[in-house]
């Protein structure tokens, strides 16, 4: 029977084993005690469900709602209900989550201990199943260290005592099977830590969220595996253009009549996706989805690392939305935040009462310049985590790859440290060898099992072979962002013309490492926001230059070694400096030199895609010469791309000053006609038109190093790019 002590622990919501005391059991006589905890009922009977008659009426042996009762006449367990009768007089059929079975197998809980399970998300989290003929959820958190975990929801008035969780000691996961329970319902997990702290804590595998400030995990199914349709894999390769669109979803365009609402995922499906295709995009990066508490972190302070963010709807139509993506063309890249975490109290921050998914030492554990908590890489179960989220949001929502965000916080333990604030590794030295050991890892298995997704870094360091295999000594990526090819570019663009013959090298430098790795060119959300102003506001001189220099600019962008990245806005010259909580300023495009951005944008694109000299050798030096790179005093670049075929030449010629060059002798590989593909001072993208109107054919005159060249016009402040054609 149940005792005055077990009684005692479930209304205090600190019993460690309640299903050794709840439900039906076989008591020394071999009888069969039922027993059951219905706060707010007045009367609990026993129903087989096998034939639906009564064989209990169970008696009330506490006030606070506990039935117990012996079972007549029989010896053997069997499948049964309860049908309880309320205060209020109303009467439910339900079944009791205490006579079903450990729901986690033995090979699934051992793996766990381990830390080996390839997939932990698909046993962790809450999962939509039915077991011996009952439809439910099963719930299961890994919390080793809990003194008590109890599942708490809709379902029983968020009460902690009614569904406390069973304990597989063998992996420290708390499971419960909750019949009748289903798609939309809100949960969490309340722990009790073993000093007898309480705490309220969101799925950290929940595959659904409340919206914030609501901080519930809500049921959603698992998605099926996806893999990537046909011809994904081909457009993610180092050969094949990639052009990539950077989006904050929820500032790309709002709804100002409705309250200045976001778009759900199918108005972004509808909007987003034709638009960024019209423009001659390859792939849509989104800005972090995961569920995050706090709009100005951008995503970027994750808590929900399993659902996507409840802003735009529900997880059904985020994969709605990579299908009508892959549809149009379109590849998808998540943002990916495993490098920290906030500390809100709903979140992973000392989950079961300890530091389970951080490092206790704050020297270790602790992240000053965000006030976040790292990631014990060294610790299996937290590795196992981490690399099965990387591979969830490709395998299961069929995305082409992740951005992983900040990796040079995780690379170094001493980053944005001072002396004595960090803790060296096992070999006195400065790098976070746990860390490493987990993007091998995790590259190692997208690699594995999900072929043809794109794995890329953002790494501002000069960490070697970041774009390298595992085998090879490297992490793994197979693209970097190239970040010093942005600053140094960036900070020559804002010099006034008059002073850049002196920073020559800002534009040149990024040459002498370029096929060191894979490299994507970015000018993401980081360098239009803090004060930095946008993109066109970086740019010196008056209007007309302004457009001029960012239109030269993208020129040289489009035609240097490199894939591309670029940042919303930055497409059609957005005046102002990024602003999460409004749209863009999309009546700009009503204005003749914003649309022209806008144009030479698209045609970059196009140019970028049919053109192989462009793209197909993007990640190796015999795609790239220098025909003309120390014209400093006239700030000019002139240098060739090469494609796999030998007739695959294109000259790009860039002008970084006001002045036109006129008969600007070229010297060129290869003797022929070279026509002008792409001018960005053309009146087409509100230019003044100056350039190279018809072919020109290379001359047997010898210069730079070469037995033919090209007299050509070179526009002020502008790139001309010229394509071989015979």
């Amino acid at each position: 029977m149940l005792t005055a002590d077990d009684i005692a622990a479930l209304l205090e919501a600190r019993h460690g084993d309640p299903f050794s005391v709840l439900g039906m059991h076989t008591d020394a006589d071999g009888r069969l005690r039922l027993s059951a905890f219905f706060p707010g009922a007045t009367e609990v009977v026993g129903v087989d469900l096998a034939d639906g008659r009564d064989v209990l009426t169970l008696d009330c042996i506490h006030a606070d709602g506990f039935f117990e009762g012996i079972i007549p006449r029989r010896r053997e367990t069997f499948a049964y209900r309860f049908r309880v009768t309320w205060h209020n007089g109303t009467v439910s059929d339900v079944h009791d989550p205490y006579r079903f079975p450990p729901i986690l197998g033995e090979t699934d809980a051992w793996l766990l201990a381990e830390g080996t399970h390839l997939r932990p998300f698909e046993v962790l989290g809450a999962h939509l199943r039915e077991i011996e003929g009952v439809a439910g959820t099963s719930f299961a958190v890994w919390a080793p260290n809990a003194q008590r975990v109890s599942l708490v929801g809709d379902f029983n008035q968020w009460d902690g005592r009614r569904n406390p969780m069973r304990l597989r000691r063998e992996c420290g996961v708390w499971e419960i099977f909750i019949p009748d329970v289903g798609v939309g319902t809100l949960y969490k997990f309340e722990l009790r830590s073993q000093n007898g702290e309480l705490m309220s804590k969101a799925d950290p595998c929940g595959f659904g969220a409340e919206l914030r400030p609501r901080t519930a995990s809500v049921v959603a199914k698992l998605p099926p595996r996806r893999a990537l349709p046909e011809g994904r894999r081909e457009a993610n390769f180092l050969d094949a253009p990639v052009s990539v669109y950077e989006v904050h979803l929820g500032s790309w365009k709002r709804v100002p009549e409705d309250q200045n609402r976001f778009l759900n995922w199918d108005e972004l499906a509808a909007d987003l996706i034709p638009y960024a295709r019209d423009l001659g995009f390859t792939h849509l990066e989104l800005m972090p989805i995961s569920e995050h508490p706090f709009d100005g972190s951008w995503g970027y302070q994750p808590v929900g690392m399993y659902a996507p963010t409840a802003r735009f709807g529900t997880p059904d139509g985020f994969g709605r939305f990579v299908d009508a993506a892959h549809a149009a063309g379109l590849g998808v890249i998540l943002d990916w935040v495993p490098g920290h975490f906030p500390t809100d109290p709903h979140g992973l921050g000392r989950f079961d009462g300890t530091a389970l998914y951080e490092h206790a030492d704050p020297r270790e554990g602790y992240h000053p310049d965000w006030n976040t908590l790292i990631f014990n890489y060294g610790r299996t179960e937290v590795r196992n985590y981490l690399v099965g989220n990387a591979l969830y949001w490709i395998e299961r929502w069929g995305t082409d790859g992740l951005r992983v965000d900040a990796v040079a916080s995780m690379l170094y333990r001493d980053y944005s440290r001072q002396p004595g604030e960090w803790v060296p590794n096992i070999y006195g030295g400065r790098e976070n060898l746990e860390a490493i050991g987990f993007l091998r890892r995790a590259n190692e298995v997208v690699g594995e099992h999900c072929p043809g997704a794109i794995m890329a870094a953002e790494e501002s360091t000069a960490w070697p072979a970041v774009s390298r295999p595992t085998y090879a000594g490297g992490l793994g990526f197979h693209y970097k962002w190239n970040m010093g090819w942005m600053h140094d570019t960036l900070e020559y663009m804002k010099r006034e013309p008059v002073h850049r013959r002196y920073h020559h090298d800002q534009l040149t430098f990024g040459l002498v490492y370029a096929f060191d790795e894979n490299f994507i060119l970015p000018l993401s959300h980081d360098e239009v926001v803090h004060g930095k102003g946008s993109l066109l506001d970086k740019m010196p001189g008056d209007a007309w230059q302004k457009f001029a220099n960012l239109r030269a600019y993208y020129g040289f962008m489009w035609c240097h070694p490199g894939k591309k990245l670029l940042f919303m806005g930055g497409e059609f010259a957005q005046g102002r400096e990024w602003n999460h909580d409004n749209s863009l300023d999309w009546h700009l495009l009503e204005h003749p030199l914003h649309r022209g951005v806008q144009t030479l944008v698209k045609d970059l694109n196009a140019l970028y895609k049919r053109l192989p000299a462009l793209h197909q050798r993007d990640c190796e030096h015999e795609g790239f010469a220098w025909l003309d790179m120390h014209n400093a005093d006239w700030s000019t670049l002139v240098f060739a791309r090469f494609g796999k075929d030998e007739n695959a030449l294109v000259v790009s010629a860039c002008n970084f000053t006001p002045e036109p060059r006129h008969a600007y002798r070229i010297g060129v590989p290869r003797a022929g006609t070279y026509r002008e593909a792409l001018n960005s001072d053309s009146e087409l993208y509100g230019g003044a038109n100056i350039g190279n109107g018809n072919p020109v054919a290379s001359e047997p005159v010898p210069w730079a190093g070469h037995p033919q060249s090209i007299l050509v016009t070179l526009p002020p402040l502008a790139t001309i790019i010229l394509e071989y054609v015979s």
